[in-house]
């Protein structure tokens, strides 16, 4: 029953897709995997009413990724009812890297970051709030970081840069309801992040969108990343407070839909067994073992 209403769900959330760049098929069927997989880095913003946040943060985002050769900035839109969608279809004149996709109903954050993955053309994604409290700044940093253990062979191979948040600028009791619920998940998961809940995540794309899927995913990524038997690294970011706009959970709704979602999670990394390697059999007998990775 689980797996239905998190199917159908996605299903209606697609059905729902509207793309503001020519040059993007739609998703037949909800399955289709069509990024083009062409560039490197593609940073993902998923938004909903925050019209007052996307045109500074499109400016940020431009000043930082100039460091950052070979990316797109791909805006997910959930389902706005206030001018987001419009500032961002201004702004696509100036700014060509800029993409972006529309649900026209609210899905969930989970749900726009799944849509903006399938659509994605760069190998690593970056993820990362749409609320200014996320300071675009910090992006060079982590995908050199991510990049840097490719080079240098890390194993296990890295899966994921969890951005953690070195000063908090929550006010209370959402602090102090944050750093439990990040020790009881750590503690449930071991998932080896203090701050699971910074939206900023590198992460290869591949990797991304081979992970178990349902609501609430995008709180779970090192601990899925983990399942996978891939490396967890992780990198400070600053975080600002809030200026414009509201936040889209309360302490109690978080809470609750948290202590589910976990739930899932969990039940995910204990009902799997990944593979350390596979052999490839030759009918000469010069069968080949591979890593799984």
């Amino acid at each position: 029953m689980i797996a239905v209403g998190i199917y159908l769900s996605e299903a209606i959330c697609l059905r729902g897709l509207l793309l503001l760049d020519e040059n993007t098929m739609t998703l037949p069927n909800g399955d289709a995997d069509t990024g083009t997989n062409n560039l490197e880095v593609t940073v993902i913003i998923p938004v909903l009413d925050e019209e007052d946040n996307v045109g500074p943060l499109l400016d940020e985002l431009v000043e930082a990724m100039k460091a950052v050769p070979d990316h797109e900035i791909l805006f997910i839109n959930d389902g706005s009812k206030d001018a987001t969608l419009a500032r961002l279809r201004d702004a696509m004149g100036r700014i060509p890297q800029l993409r972006v996709v529309s649900h026209e109903t609210a899905c969930g954050k989970s749900e726009a970051l799944r849509t903006a993955a399938r659509l994605a053309r760069g190998r690593v994604l970056v993820t990362i709030d749409g609320d200014l409290q996320n300071d675009p700044a910090d992006i060079p940093r982590l995908v050199e970081a991510f990049q840097a253990a490719e080079r240098n062979g890390m194993v296990p191979p890295p899966g994921i840069v969890a951005g953690q948040r070195v000063t908090r600028i929550d006010p209370f009791p959402r602090s102090l309801v944050s750093k439990i619920a990040n020790s009881v998940r750590g503690a449930i998961l071991k998932d080896e992040t203090k701050d699971t809940g910074c939206g900023f995540k590198v992460i290869r794309r591949d990797i991304f969108l081979a992970l178990p899927f349902s609501s609430g995913l995008h709180r779970f990524l090192p601990a899925l990343v983990k399942r996978e038997g891939f490396s967890i690294l992780l990198e400070p970011v600053s975080h600002r407070p809030r200026v414009a706009g509201v936040a889209k959970y309360n302490t109690w709704n978080r809470l609750w839909v948290g202590i589910g979602d976990m739930a899932a999670a969990w039940w995910m990394i204990k009902r799997y067994r990944a593979p350390e390697s596979y052999v490839v059999v030759h009918e000469d007998g010069k069968d080949e073992k591979c890593s799984a990775l």
